[in-house]
């Protein structure tokens, strides 16, 4: 692990701080457009028919098309700079709203899949990952920590907003508000202070080969990064599953659905405060240490629903559930930026969320699909328990290789 002493000449200012406040507002307001249709989903699902699995596909299509979406804005925010795609972003999630509020399934599923997705949070998500890095090096896991909770911020403040609009006005009309709403906010924070990050001069290493093509853990290169975005897919299965079904699966009980909405605040609300205690933790024990502790906790959590059916004990495990999974994604990224050097940042997190993305989807998705087929979560809850233990087995089989180098992180890339 590479500490503060290491960077006697620091690139961290108060200018990185308000970067990275900035980026934390963009991601809040940006992600609480999926979370319309995860308040709506039993309306949605009674409207347009077709079960569960037509609203749940249409949140899956956002985090898969978040995720391929990605690699190609990565690629462009290089180009012509993040301040743009995030602007751009912000206005297509905005318009898929929009687009979603008018049609059927159909245009729900394309809206939330190409719009909100691929062109929206996908030139929003990964490449922001990247932008607020390179404004960091001694603290990068806090500050990595502190934008990635801007998803658990949109979930702990907007579900329980939707609940009220949807049961007052529509989903339809709810989605078009927040459309206003998105493009308002994020267009001009975007504007205003996404500036160019501060040129980094990596560390020379003393080695006459590229680091790319270095050993990592004492494995090739590629395989490390096979496994860990193999990792970041299976924990994420089980990640998505109360996040996009908790408020239907409380109604499925007997639950009001204003509770499930504040059930699923109380389980983000937690991931956003816990999420900081897990960035303090990665820059002391690093990204693969604390990745493994996130899945232990958040299997523990995915085990207990199997179990619980009450109001107070679902309060109480959505809170756990939260602190678990909410060090996970910034871990992977800060494990990446460990390993790696900087300047492969660029395709290697957008690769690596492109995977995490993925997974969310497939959880979200079959979660509504297991219902439909079974009549109850708990078969999904299982199916997710199960994918969570995949995941710490390659997890451990890293973290054990590290153990073994103790000088694992003393090349680790600067900037």
């Amino acid at each position: 692990m590479v500490r503060a002493s290491s960077y006697p000449h620091s690139i961290e200012t108060r200018t990185s701080w308000i970067t990275a406040a900035a980026a934390l507002t963009v991601m809040s307001v940006a992600f609480g457009a999926p979370f319309v249709t995860v308040v709506a989903l039993r309306p949605i699902a009674e409207e347009l028919g077709g079960g569960r699995s037509v609203p749940a596909l249409s949140y899956s299509l956002v985090w898969l098309g978040t995720a391929f979406g990605g690699l190609a804005m990565g690629r462009i925010a290089e180009r012509v700079g993040f301040r743009w795609t995030a602007m751009f972003g912000g206005l297509m999630v905005a318009a898929g709203l929009a687009m979603a509020s008018q049609g059927g399934a159909t245009t729900l599923s394309v809206s939330h899949g190409l719009l909100i997705g691929i062109l929206g949070l996908g030139g929003i998500n990964a490449p922001v990952y990247v932008y607020v890095s390179r404004w960091f090096d001694r603290r990068r896991g806090t500050a990595l920590a502190l934008i990635s909770s801007g998803t658990y911020v949109a979930g702990a403040v907007w579900p329980p907003l939707f609940e009220y609009a949807i049961t007052r006005l529509g989903w339809r009309e709810t989605m078009l508000l927040f459309a206003a709403l998105e493009a308002a906010l994020v267009l001009p924070t975007a504007a205003i202070f996404f500036k160019p990050p501060p040129e980094a001069v990596e560390p020379a290493t003393g080695r006459a080969t590229s680091v790319a093509a270095a050993p990592v853990l004492g494995l090739p290169s590629r395989w490390v990064q096979t496994l860990l975005s193999a990792a970041a897919f299976l924990c994420c299965v089980p990640m998505a599953m109360p996040q996009g079904h908790l408020v239907a699966f409380c109604g499925d009980l007997g639950i009001a659905p204003a509770r499930g909405a504040a059930m699923l605040s109380v389980l983000l609300g937690t991931a956003f405060v816990s999420r900081q205690f897990w960035g303090a933790i990665s820059d002391r024990i690093g990204g693969l240490n604390t990745v493994l502790a996130c899945s232990l906790c958040q299997a523990t959590a995915v085990a207990l629903l199997l179990f619980t059916q009450d109001e107070v004990g679902l309060f109480t495990v959505s809170a756990f559930f939260g602190f678990g999974f909410s060090g996970l994604v910034p871990a992977y990224v800060l494990a990446l930026r460990e390993m790696f050097p900087a300047r492969e940042a660029a395709w290697r997190v957008p690769t690596l969320m492109l995977c995490s993305g993925s997974g969310m989807a497939f959880g979200g998705w079959v979660a509504g699909a297991l219902y439909d087929a079974f009549g109850f979560y708990g078969a999904a809850f299982a199916a997710g328990l199960l994918a969570n233990i995949a995941n710490l087995v390659i997890v451990g089989f890293l973290v054990s290789r590290g153990r073994r180098q103790p000088n694992l992180f003393a090349q680790t890339a600067k900037g």
